[in-house]
């Protein structure tokens, strides 16, 4: 469900801008990644913060 909601955001944005997400919980930080590469997305860059979370940066396809 999470990615959907990136997805989502994503698709909202011009080609080649950035999306920065917060992400909690094992799946979404191991999936959310993948799945945007996988569909042509650019992961420009993954930080772990405190409490378990992940600052992801994408930049859409395009």
């Amino acid at each position: 469900m999470t990615f959907v909601r990136v997805r989502l955001a994503l698709d909202r944005l011009p080609p080649g801008a950035l999306l920065a997400v917060l992400l909690a919980g094992e799946e979404p930080r191991r999936n959310v990644p993948r799945t945007a590469a996988e569909q042509g997305h650019l992961v420009v860059s993954q930080a772990e913060l405190p409490g378990g979370v992940m600052r992801l940066v994408l930049r859409r396809k395009g």
